[in-house]
């Protein structure tokens, strides 16, 4: 495929290209450990670094709410430098290409970086509106040019930065499609194969059995092999307790209230979000008290993996740069180096340690109702046990975890999420529903506006100015769909 520029009629090129995606997934090429450099079977433990880059798009450019047009939160810091931190923006930019900066120094200077990079939909769209033709080139070279394809593996994501307990499921996989083809129109479908883990937003996963298992689903169906998970959201299956080997893979089972099961490798994030963790190389230094542990009657490397923000606060942005390259200096060739998921996993895989080996986990408070709810009993049957535990006690919900427990993306969002279940209702009797080509203009339209809307940052911040603006980019979808079909 040739790379194009990511835009039509200045939409996000993310829809009406899903079987030649397939046909790319399908093809992809096994991981090849050969060339990775790292002596895997002589190394005691390692560890793993992503980094999350996001901004959302908002109706603000310009002064009437109701008209302003959409554009990147990154543009409108740029245009108002006077406004909070926004006097960072171009910091924020840097962070976004400076990987491209890095990986090359360090690799002609005989070191082995090492780094996963997840960049949401809507930050590259905004992006592309910026016209920051440069970062993009920067982002295309570390997602292309083979030389760093070892040092870099990129993430999938879902492109509007959508929490999947609270999205509606049928919304949610869409959301990892368009990030998929918006992703291969930017760099290619040869790069787009090479993506094998899946990084959810917010880190939220479901714990809603039958949402769990749409999500999981999901993942699968679009052809990924693993996905990130924070360690407080997931519990030991069978028993409901926390993890005792996170540090090793996972497998992270999902039944549903039909009786069905599904499984996906799962690589564990510890500890809560602090970007000090990843700006500071925690994760190496963690590693350092780490030696080979049994999985399955294997002596395997344990792998401490962490995720944080790329670009903000003060550490990302100032301690990083120089504490990622002494850590990289300190680690290539060591005992415990620094490596990427993925090829952790295929090492794991030409051991025969496979998913079958893996512990197995379930979503957090899924125990409880497992010992009051079969699954098979149906969606009525589990309606009812969930309304019953959470009488008893309110700690238990069903709504999701991430990696802050005192946040929550349903309650005390009333108002927005009214419109926001209006449009997604409005998108699948008017366009699912009728099965309206993803190819018609008005599909790439109406698809815009949906995935737009379910940005987690309108859900993070509490009511307000984010509030209204999600709220704005529901009315202004839900007067599309209501004209346009």
């Amino acid at each position: 495929m040739t790379m194009s520029t990511g835009l039509l009629d200045d939409l996000p090129d993310f829809c009406g290209h899903e079987d030649r995606i397939a046909q790319a997934l399908r093809g992809r090429p096994a991981q090849d450990i050969t060339r990775s450099g790292i002596d895997f079977p002589h190394i005691r433990s390692a560890a793993a670094i992503a980094l999350h880059m996001h901004q959302p798009l908002i109706p603000a450019g310009g002064d009437d709410l109701h008209s302003a047009a959409i554009i990147g939160n990154l543009q409108y810091m740029m245009e108002h430098p006077e406004i909070g931190d926004n006097h960072n923006a171009s910091v924020f930019q840097w962070c976004y290409e400076r990987m491209a900066e890095f990986v090359p120094e360090l690799l002609a200077a005989g070191q082995r970086p090492r780094v996963m990079l997840d960049y949401s939909g809507t930050l590259l769209y905004g992006l592309q509106q910026m016209g920051l033709e440069h970062v993009l080139q920067s982002l295309r070279t570390l997602a292309t040019d083979e030389r760093y394809q070892g040092a870099v593996e990129w993430l999938g994501t879902a492109w509007g930065h959508a929490v999947a307990p609270s999205t509606p499921v049928q919304d949610f996989r869409l959301h990892v499609l368009a990030w998929q083809e918006h992703f291969a129109a930017l760099f290619g479908d040869a790069a787009l194969a090479r993506v094998r883990g899946f990084s959810p937003p917010e880190m939220a996963l479901p714990n809603h059995p039958d949402v769990a298992y749409a999500f999981v689903k999901t993942l699968l169906d679009c052809g990924y092999e693993w996905v990130l998970v924070q360690e407080h959201t997931v519990e030991q299956q069978g028993t409901g307790q926390p993890l005792v080997q996170k540090h090793l893979p996972q497998r992270l089972v999902c039944a549903n209230s039909q009786g069905e099961s599904i499984s996906i490798t799962a690589i564990i994030k510890t500890q809560g979000s602090d970007t000090k963790l990843v700006g500071q190389m925690q994760p190496w230094y963690e590693a350092q008290g780490l030696s080979r542990m049994d999985l399955g009657g294997r002596q395997v490397p344990p792998l401490v993996t962490q995720i944080a923000d790329g670009e903000n606060g003060g550490v990302m942005m100032n301690e990083f740069p120089p504490k990622y390259r002494q850590v990289v200096e300190a680690a290539s060739g060591s005992a415990i180096p620094l490596v990427n998921v993925s090829e952790y996993l295929a090492y794991l895989a030409s051991e025969g340690a496979t998913m079958e080996a893996f512990p197995a986990i379930q979503p957090v408070h899924q125990q409880r109702l497992w010992e009051r709810f079969h699954p098979g009993d149906g969606p009525e049957r589990l309606a009812a046990v969930i309304a019953d535990l959470h009488r008893q006690d309110q700690r238990i919900s069903m709504d999701g975890g991430s990696w802050t427990n005192n946040i929550s993306w349903v309650r005390g969002y009333g108002d927005l999420l009214g419109p926001m279940e209006r449009l997604s209702s409005l998108f699948y009797e008017k366009v699912l529903r009728p099965g309206i080509p993803s190819s018609d203009p008005r599909y790439r339209q109406a698809l815009f506006f949906l995935l737009v809307s379910e940005t987690s940052c309108f859900r993070y911040w509490g009511e307000g100015l984010w509030t209204d603006y999600g709220k704005e980019l529901c009315r202004r979808g839900i007067e599309f769909l209501e004209k346009a079909f």
